[in-house]
């Protein structure tokens, strides 16, 4: 039996990065998790997180500390409100305050060194060039230009030992899309958590960008949200 290549996947505990773990895992790799405590404000999808990795049995799921407070500058890292709107028709089309600066470079920083260090060559990130908020570090032309320095940036690639590449399998996808490629692969939406600005209990707002965007993408399916249950009935 030939031995599994090992991936590392980030996971946020979110709809998108859960999905990509599937996806991952339905290609056979050997799954290395890597999750973010770096002062957001929704530390709930952290649990969200530790819930996925274990049922998807990830090999080894690792929660790297970084403090982005320091620095601030966006609504998740800082004392800035998290815009809430009535619809996704709502949104606006420039870069908004939840935009978290440079945080894919970091994540993907962290994620190429634990990659080196596994003697990894792949990669998997969830971001999406269609349905999503209009960050910049979510854009094809980025990743591509991050793949790139990636070989020039660490002893395996110097030595030819590692050419990274970075999975982007939800770039060109609808937030349906998405769903329907879970629910495919038997993602169970009910253990994730998508919102920016949840209630003390974890509880979705319903109206910042990610929770119109997810809603968005189930209603477009047809299914009800697993998370929209009595419990949060605001929605």
């Amino acid at each position: 039996m030939s031995k599994k290549s090992k991936a590392v996947v980030l996971l946020s505990g979110g709809l998108d990065s859960t999905t990509v773990l599937a996806m991952a895992r339905a290609q056979d790799y050997d799954l290395y998790a890597l999750s973010f405590r770096y002062g957001q404000r929704h530390l709930v999808e952290l649990e969200s997180a530790k819930k996925v990795a274990e049922q998807m049995s990830v090999t080894e799921h690792v929660i790297a500390e970084i403090d982005l407070r320091l620095f601030g500058g966006s609504a998740l890292t800082a004392e800035i409100e998290v815009p809430k709107h009535d619809s996704v028709a709502d949104l606006s089309s420039g870069i908004p305050v939840t935009y978290v600066p440079a945080r894919n470079t970091i994540f993907l920083s962290f994620a190429l060194a634990w990659a080196e260090v596994l003697g990894a060559s792949d990669i998997f990130i969830g971001v999406n060039a269609l349905d999503y908020s209009g960050y910049p570090d979510c854009r094809p032309e980025y990743i591509e230009a991050f793949e790139r320095m990636s070989d020039l940036a660490t002893k395996a690639g110097v030595e030819g030992h590692q050419k990274l590449k970075i999975h982007t399998p939800l770039i060109e996808m609808t937030k349906a899309q998405i769903v329907q490629q879970g629910l495919a692969l038997g993602v169970d939406y009910a253990l994730t958590s998508s919102c920016y600005a949840p209630d003390e209990k974890g509880y979705p707002c319903g109206a910042c960008d990610s929770c119109l965007l997810r809603a968005k993408g189930f209603a477009e399916t047809g299914i009800t949200d697993p998370l929209l249950t009595s419990e949060s009935s605001s929605l």
